[in-house]
């Protein structure tokens, strides 16, 4: 077959699993390699991926994926990643750092868009400016304001790997590579050590991209309804520049261990604290090659048989021992060149570290030797299967989730369509589970308890450990400073001033006029609207809509949470687990967790609160989200109602376990997400909906749930007493709101089944209890072992008068991309900051993420007043962040969440019209609008509302410059 614009046909097929056309090919001259998914998903994805194995932990490849997006030789502006965020509507756009590659992914549901986001990513990954600049300001730089002050250390990864470094989740996961793979790449972190980081020289830098960004050692990706015509000739573009080399990036497999090791790494932990409850020990295996077809889907169920529901054999022992509070590690790892498994507990006291080795050898000792239960292995190969088919990848587009998982096989010379044509190696597992009566336990025996390469290991808590390490850097920066002579110094604090005023030089017009972007012309108009038909079931309201799901019903029960009084709302989140974690009158958790797995697609639980469109009060749902093929509708609606009348909750140990659960998971999520803590609390002042989602979800979730823990032990009459008098008030007909999406004919075909479930439904007059609370302290500061800050000020707008208007959406998100960017973020150092308006409460936030500071970024925030009455806004940025808006509005949606928006809107009072009302004030944003909006933020300035979320010590040393003092809370 003859070349394709430089492309050679080297394979093609049908992959009717996901209705798509696959082709292979490669590029002639270069040899760089080409998937090509064409099918007729409007969310187009184009991917190029380097593999970039890393020979050090100094983060070269994550510093490089930062730099190669600021700058190029086609688009030499400071940074065209910037630029593309503010006016593109991708439904995509950024570049991920794995342990051996870098991928830079984008989407769109607009096809000049896509065309324009490969264009300036392609020019990035091949011909980047890579100035020092770029180097100090993404990598890390010394930093020296003058002479007189002291030295320090700055850097966008530096900080960002200093927060990472901060999680005892992330380092879980960095150690256990690090411990399992210690003679290959994965020995290193790619992302970044920040103790090494600063031995990165910028030679290094220039010599790794000349190495690895390569078209010979380039995989492209492309997925949609876009055909390879209108793309392959942007490729060939950039390809024809290059010759073929050969360029050694392979990743060499790790060698099996002799025996099973032991290792033990510190971890950050508050002072004080109890150890104990910061430490984690796991027991990892690392497993066959992750290309290899049948070992690939066979463990995948395996690892759900033994992890995967409530009721699983492993995952029960864990948790039924006591040893810890909730279940540690990633389960089964299917991303690297081999795969590995990885379990154990959070919150374990260090000591006990052999018990759990034990207990997991001898359970799964016993599951070989007894057998593992059919019905366990049936609601595995059920809920896999239905995943795979489903292929939900919630608000990620579909063709990222295909191309990562592509790549898995691909990156490592397999072949990529191995895990995309699933149902032939499904069928295969499946039929083998037939065959052999002991397939799963020889697969046991095989990977886990004959195999010698095993790991168990322990983090242990150290509170001393923030403290030492910042004392050594700061040590480390005395010595540097103290070597240098006058001239030295003076040297570098004019490279400070110098990198800063390069930081803040406005690019040329000309150059920001080269990058491609669509124009206010190219934009629809008009809102797309989902199908959405009220109906009623015998007085319940149903919201109906008819979309394509490939033959999948949605179905979500919302429960009016208004009428439970706000000290009962912390219960809720347990609650709702309860109902599907607890079991019924008829069976114990384990037996409802493997029959929901076996006979449905699933069933969550998930809490929505909102300000209703103007109005105070909120609209608050607590849904159950449910899922089946149309076969499964019957036993979907039977657990349904098993679960609302006939619930268990007398196990207090059962719940305890929760609780712990609970809290372990609230407390290790707050760091690595704490600008969304310090977000919610800010937001917990402006409206109820806000103070109730804090109260579920926050700071406030996690002391109660320490408290809860106390009580379940000392009082548990009480709490079961209050977990029954919730269900008995929401389990109402009149507080109930059914959604259904589904294709055309299963209406009916559900209507029949709910109203059995509809019929045995409680009906009784409940009044909205009302909702008040103690005021919580406007200016806090939240202690917490961290390297880095998330810092926080927020104002109600609505109390000082302003009213919505959607030009406030297109205002926000020039601050974001464009003032916070460069303040907080570039001359900062911090990861990133963040600008939000709730438009129905009115409530303003700023917040920072992984920040180095407190003071500076604060009076970032107050000064947005005044960028905005000042600046020049040229009519090319206004009208790029009006474009940026509409594709946040147009976000492409999967059918399931169609479905649930679209109730969501209903519930909130959010017509049609009036999101097309916002739609035109948002296209028709002016200069104006901008200079009014400055107005109303002095009310930030004056705001007392501020939340940081940080370090003891750097919470105190910016006390003393604060216009008030804050509230200490301690937190971890």
């Amino acid at each position: 077959m003859s070349p394709e614009y430089g492309f050679e046909l080297t394979h093609e097929r049908d992959i009717k699993e996901i209705k798509t056309r696959g082709r292979m090919y490669e590029h002639t001259r270069t040899g760089a390699k080409l998937l090509y998914l064409l099918n007729e998903d409007e969310n187009k994805v184009f991917g190029i991926t380097f593999r970039t194995p890393p020979a050090d932990s100094t983060g070269l490849p994550h510093i490089l994926e930062h730099s190669v997006l600021c700058g190029s030789r086609k688009y030499p502006v400071k940074e065209p990643f910037v630029e593309l965020l503010k006016g593109s509507l991708h439904t995509f756009l950024n570049a991920f750092t794995y342990p051996d590659r870098t991928c830079y992914p984008v989407a769109s549901q607009n096809r000049r868009d896509l065309l324009n986001l490969i264009d300036v990513y392609l020019d990035a990954v091949f011909h980047p400016r890579l100035t020092e600049t770029t180097f100090k300001q993404e990598g890390w730089h010394f930093e020296l304001d003058n002479p007189d002050v002291p030295l320090q250390l700055k850097g966008v990864v530096f900080n960002e790997m200093k927060g990472a470094y901060s999680s005892p989740d992330n380092l879980l996961g960095t150690y256990t590579l690090q411990e399992l793979f210690p003679d290959n790449p994965y020995a290193f972190d790619a992302g970044g050590d920040p103790r090494v980081i600063p031995r990165l020289t910028y030679e290094q830098f220039l010599a790794f991209h000349r190495r690895y960004y390569h078209p010979s050692n380039a995989r492209i990706f492309v997925y949609g309804d876009m055909p390879p015509e209108e793309i392959m000739p942007v490729l060939q573009e950039y390809l024809e520049d290059f010759d073929r080399l050969a360029i050694d990036s392979e990743i060499a497999l790790q060698q099996p261990f002799p025996g099973p090791r032991r290792a033990t790494r510190p971890v950050m932990a508050g002072k004080e604290s109890g150890a104990g409850s910061k430490g984690m020990v796991t027991i990892n295996w690392l497993l066959g090659q992750t290309t290899q077809r049948e070992p690939n889907f066979a463990l995948r169920v395996l690892e759900y048989i033994l992890l995967g529901m409530p009721g699983s054999p492993l995952r029960r022992a864990l948790i039924e021992s006591s040893l810890g509070e909730d279940l540690a590690g990633e389960g089964l790892g299917t991303e690297l060149c081999q795969i590995y498994f990885s379990t154990g507990l959070k919150g374990i006291a260090p000591e006990h570290t052999g018990r759990l080795e034990a207990l997991v050898l001898d359970t799964l000792k016993g599951l070989s030797c007894r057998g593992i239960d059919p019905l366990m292995t049936e609601a595995a190969l059920n809920t896999i299967e239905f995943r795979l088919r489903e292929n939900n990848s919630g608000h990620y587009p579909r063709g990222l989730l295909l191309m990562l998982r592509a790549l898995t096989t691909w990156l490592y010379d397999g072949d990529p369509f191995t895990l995309l044509a699933f149902e032939e190696p499904l069928e295969t597992v499946k039929s083998r589970t037939k065959e052999q009566k002991r397939y799963f336990e020889n697969l046991l025996t095989e990977h886990f308890l004959d195999n010698p390469h095993r790991v168990t290991l322990t983090l242990k808590p150290d509170p001393e450990l923030a403290e030492r390490m910042e004392k050594a850097e700061t040590a480390e920066l005395d010595h540097i400073r103290k070597a240098l002579d006058e001239r030295q110094i003076e040297e570098l604090a004019a490279q400070s001033k110098s990198l800063k005023s390069e930081q803040t030089r406005p690019d040329p017009p000309e150059h920001l006029a080269s990058i491609p972007r669509l124009r206010l012309e190219d934009l629809e108009s008009r809102n797309k609207l989902i199908p959405a038909e009220p109906q009623d079931l015998d007085g319940i309201p149903l919201l109906y809509h008819e979309l394509p799901t490939n033959g999948i019903l949605y179905l979500d029960l919302g429960l009016d949470l208004h009428a439970l009084p706000p000290e009962t709302l912390p219960y809720v989140p347990l609650f709702s687990r309860a109902l599907l974690e607890m079991g019924t009158r008829k069976e114990d958790f384990a037996a409802l967790s493997r029959r929901i797995s076996a006979g449905t697609g699933g069933i969550r639980p998930e809490r929505f609160l909102s300000t209703k469109k103007d109005r105070r009060e909120a609209a608050a749902r607590l849904f159950l989200r449910a899922k089946a093929l149309p076969h499964q509708i019957p036993e979907l609606i039977a657990i349904l109602k098993d679960i609302l009348f006939e619930p268990a909750f007398e196990n207090r140990e059962r719940f305890r376990q929760m609780v712990l659960e609970e809290k372990a998971r609230a407390e290790h999520h707050l760091i690595p997400a704490g600008h969304q803590a310090v977000a919610l609390r800010l937001k917990a002042h402006f409206s109820e909906a806000h103070r109730a989602a804090e109260s579920m979800g926050g700071i406030s979730y996690i002391l109660f749930l320490r408290t809860l823990a106390r009580d379940v032990q000392e009082d548990w009459p009480k709490i079961l007493g209050r977990l029954e008098s919730i269900r008995q008030t929401l389990i109402n007909r009149r507080l109930l709101q059914l959604n259904l999406t589904a294709e055309e004919g299963l209406l009916d075909r559900t209507k029949t089944a709910l109203e059995a479930l509809a019929a045995e439904m409680p009906d009784s007059i409940v009044a909205e209890a009302p909702w008040k609370w103690e005021n919580l302290p406007e200016a806090e500061g939240m202690t917490v072992p961290s390297q880095v800050n998330y810092v926080g000020k927020g104002a109600d707008l609505f109390r000082s008068g302003y009213r919505f208007h959607g030009s406030a959406l297109v205002i926000a998100r020039y601050l974001r991309n464009a003032w916070l960017w460069n303040q907080v973020r570039v001359l900062g150092g911090a990861y990133g900051a963040f600008c939000s308006l709730e438009r129905f409460s009115g409530a303003l936030t700023f917040v920072s993420y992984r920040d180095p500071n407190i003071l500076p970024t604060l009076k970032a925030f107050d000064e947005s007043a005044d960028f905005l009455k000042k600046s020049a806004l040229a009519d090319d940025e206004r009208e790029k962040a009006i474009i940026g808006t509409i594709g946040e509005l147009d976000s492409h949606l999967l059918p399931d969440a169609k479905g649930f928006v679209s109730l969501l809107r209903h519930l909130t009072g959010d017509s049609d019209a009036s999101r097309q009302q916002m739609r035109e004030e948002i296209l028709g944003t002016e200069l104006r609008h901008f200079r009014e909006f400055g107005e109303i933020l002095d009310a930030l300035r004056t705001s007392p509302f501020i939340k940081v979320l940080g370090a003891r010590e750097a919470i105190d040393k910016a006390q003393s410059e604060l216009p008030r003092s804050l509230d200490i809370v301690q937190v971890l």
